[in-house]
């Protein structure tokens, strides 16, 4: 499933119009399109006429049910705390909710306005929690194309400019000074595509070279449409605040002209045409007469609005009933007949919530203006999904979810680990196992403010029968431990939680807040020893890049493997990557890019490539590759063309612990990534070890990756 992303370049632009458009364009192709406004970006809920339409349009054009979106109030209170990440997580999983089997989702991203200074912010990181594709929406000023140019580069810029990697192209809306035939003959989609004048084009590639090019796409020109930006009576009566005194058909009626008069009668006889919305002071009782004899005169006139809050004696009204029984709409606004007029010159563009028939027409006329056949071979080209951090957060949380394990901290008193079991337990991450003193960890919670679930354990190693555990230990420790020295090691809460998870008491253990790796990883080497199927344990990272997640192994358990010990760190950590979501790809990394380069360690990690193939034929793999050949693809292109992986590796195995350790410290610090690990795999059952500086976050999530092992027997 592809996602393309609408991104507005301000206000009152047509940018529902033109998702609805891009949805019915193709639905002609033959393309089951999904439709979601992951923010409200208006808090008039009662509003007919709001930024915020387009789900229930999306209803009424498409029978769509689009996933709920989230309130305006709530993203301010996220950006502003600067937990934009766990925001976009929420977006993930409401995307997850869409109802329906899609191949396309269209986004609608956050308008520009004064009010929402950070819609880019937020535009670009919707982007990347999605993976989607971009395409611009903007007014088509076709007078003055440096402005235009100059828009769109300005909104493309976090992207990466017009030739972005996510940069598709543009759909230029309510273009004016183009024909316009549509009105009087209906087409289908794309049969009506408008080409813009040849000048204008190299006017705005003289600013902006990659407009109208392959690597920006002029996806659709759309001109403006008298018949489809008129609104109804009733929406003018909704945006100016009005009182109802006559509502008649005002839902149907629409204003195809207003006129302001305050003339004697004999003088504006040229205001009684068709569509006209008259606005007049309230105590001219004589136009509200005149318009009421045009209306007796089968002139379908849009309405009359009295300015100033002055209503008319029941004497003019009652004059007035055979006109209001045909179904003229009579309305009062308080604000004196200028001020109306002004009001009126700022009503908003965007179609009604529930205003199917325009809704309808909108959709019909947007779609025949758009590229088809470039749209056709777009979603017909192979697409290489990436998995953003965003998605797999809510990823990882849903499959620990669904999986139900239960996992042990030995670290039970330590603050961080009793606020991450809290938040675990009580989202449904894991059942987790506190080893520690029950009255030290409720007192450690109170202080950090943390409720306890009541379903949540805790283990007191002065309360257990420890003779099991000592038992079992030297069983698993035959001839290496006596019981003595059992019962000395299983002092250690992790030594003791490392021997529950051998017996099978709980799914996996969970360690390191305040205990070194070795601390760790030793009872696992001991007690829970390889899987048949691996002759070692490694570890990988994922790696949280800004665009998407990947996975770096080994970095922190093999100090200099050899090409046989390489070749299954890499089986084993594309098993890991498939069991999280990620498509494996594998680099096998190397300072040399095929047979550029000679050497030992080039050599190694050529057999490993070779030995990787032959036990798992099915994996994509390549190596020798150098860093920047498997991760840019321009790169990857130029050094490794024949590649299958060059340019779009997601998984990299380092040739030895040196390299791994130094490259993932220097992405993590350098560049601020999250990494997630590290995580150790080729163990019976999951152990995996924690940063000592490990945030809150960090072990939730580490939590549930051991969750998701204890369920995936390749892992």
């Amino acid at each position: 499933m592809q996602t393309i992303l609408l991104v507005p370049t301000g206000r009152g632009i047509g940018l529902t119009s033109a998702g609805l458009g891009l949805i019915k364009a193709l639905d002609y192709l033959g393309m089951q399109a999904g439709f979601m406004k992951p923010f409200l970006q208006d808090d008039s809920h009662d509003s007919q006429h709001t930024l915020d339409s387009s789900s229930d349009l999306t209803r009424l054009a498409f029978g769509l049910n689009p996933p709920e979106s989230i309130p305006r109030e709530r993203v301010e209170h996220m950006m502003n705390a600067g937990n934009v990440d766990d925001l976009m997580e929420e977006v993930v999983t409401n995307f997850h909710k869409l109802d329906g089997d899609y191949d396309v989702v269209v986004c609608e991203g956050l308008v520009p306005t004064e009010e929402v200074s950070y819609a880019s912010q937020v535009n670009f990181a919707l982007a990347t929690a999605l993976d989607a594709k971009v395409i611009f929406v903007s007014m088509a000023d076709l007078e003055n194309p440096k402005q235009l140019a100059d828009k769109l580069d300005v909104h493309a810029r976090i992207f990466g400019g017009l030739n972005g990697e996510r940069t598709l192209g543009s759909i230029l809306m309510r273009a004016k000074n183009v024909p316009n035939t549509f009105d009087t003959q209906p087409v289908a989609p794309g049969k009506a595509i408008l080409q813009l004048d040849e000048d204008f084009i190299a006017a705005m590639q003289s600013h902006s070279p990659n407009f109208a090019t392959e690597k920006f796409h002029l996806i659709g020109v759309v001109p403006f449409s008298n018949s489809l930006s008129v609104p109804r009576t009733w929406d003018i009566a909704q945006q100016l605040g009005a009182t109802w005194l006559s509502e008649g058909e005002a839902k149907q009626r629409r204003v195809l002209k207003t006129s302001l008069t305050a003339r004697t009668i004999s003088r504006v006889g040229e205001i009684f045409t068709r569509g006209t919305l008259v606005v007049t002071p309230g105590d001219r009782d004589d136009l509200l007469l005149a318009t009421a004899m045009a209306t007796m005169n089968d002139i379908p006139m849009a309405g009359i609005v009295l300015t100033g809050g002055i209503i008319p004696n029941d004497a003019v009204i009652n004059l007035c009933q055979p006109a209001l029984k045909t179904g003229l709409p009579v309305m009062s606004v308080t604000t004196d007949s200028l001020e109306t007029v002004t009001n009126l010159s700022t009503i908003s563009n965007e179609i009604p919530k529930d205003d199917s028939e325009r809704a309808e027409m909108v959709t019909r006329f947007v779609a025949a203006h758009l590229d088809l056949d470039w749209l056709k071979s777009y979603f017909e080209r192979d697409y290489t999904p990436r998995l953003s951090p965003s998605a797999f957060r809510h990823q990882v949380v849903k499959k620990a979810q669904q999986v139900k394990k239960r996992v042990v901290l030995p670290e039970g008193e330590e603050p961080r680990t009793i606020e991450a079991a809290a938040i675990c337990q009580s989202r449904g991450i894991a059942q987790c196992v506190l080893i520690g003193n029950a009255e030290e960890i409720a007192q450690v919670a109170k202080n950090r403010g943390v409720d306890l679930p009541e379903d949540i354990e805790i283990i007191d190693p002065a309360n257990i029968d420890l003779n099991k555990y000592v038992k079992a230990f030297v069983e698993r420790r035959k001839g290496k431990a006596s019981e003595e020295q059992a019962t000395e090691e299983l002092q250690d809460n992790v030594v003791l939680g490392t021997t529950m998870l051998h017996l099978d008491e709980v799914d996996g253990l969970v360690s390191g807040a305040i205990h070194t790796t070795a601390n760790t990883v030793r009872p696992a080497f001991q007690l829970i020893k390889t899987a048949p199927q691996y002759s070692l344990v490694s570890s990988i990272f994922f790696m949280l890049l800004p665009e998407q997640v990947v996975v770096y192994g080994d970095c922190a358990i093999n100090p200099d493997p050899n090409a046989e010990q390489l070749a299954e760190i890499a089986i084993q950590s594309a098993a890991s990557a498939k069991a999280f979501g990620i498509d494996p790809k594998v680099a096998m990394i190397s300072y040399s890019t095929g047979a550029s380069g000679t050497g030992d360690d080039v050599e190694k990690v050529k057999q490993a490539t070779q030995i990787v193939r032959e036990r798992a034929p099915n994996l994509m793999v390549d190596g020798p590759l150098q860093y920047d050949a498997a991760s840019v693809l321009s790169v990857g292109k130029q050094k490794a063309p024949d590649s299958p992986v060059a340019g779009q590796a997601n998984v990299f195995i380092f040739p030895d612990l040196n390299t791994g350790n130094t490259t993932y410290k220097a992405v993590q610090r350098s560049a601020n990534v999250v990494s997630v690990g590290p995580m150790l795999q080729g163990l019976n059952k999951p152990v995996n070890d924690l940063s000592r500086g490990a945030l809150v976050d960090d072990i939730v999530y580490t939590i549930a990756l051991t969750a998701i092992q204890a369920a995936s027997p390749d892992v």
